[in-house]
């Protein structure tokens, strides 16, 4: 009996690591589809730095600020006109954000 009980708990603990992983692997999964999205001509300078990759608060107030100076944004791609903004940024959000 002894037996039986240690080959359940070794069968047990290998197999339980395993699911859990695949739990946690089906719950990013899910994390991951879901797309938030940034309007630069509406959203604050803290969203906009905590949406978007490679922005932190300095460059999000300047985006904030080229709008209030400017007008709002026609296209994504007027964000290069923003100081600190360039190329490989922009592609890196494009998909993460909108203009209304």
């Amino acid at each position: 009996m002894k037996k039986l009980a240690l080959m359940f708990v070794i069968v047990l603990s290998a197999i339980a690591p395993s699911m859990v992983f695949a739990e946690s692997t089906t719950a990013s999964s899910a994390a991951e589809e879901v797309v938030l999205f940034v309007d630069i001509n509406l959203d604050s300078a803290e969203k906009i730095s905590d949406l978007l990759k490679s922005i932190g608060l300095k460059k999000a107030q300047a985006i904030v600020e080229y709008r209030e100076a400017n007008g709002p944004f026609e296209t994504i791609d007027d964000l290069l006109n923003v100081k600190g903004i360039g190329p490989a940024t922009l592609e890196k959000n494009r998909a993460a954000i909108k203009v209304s």
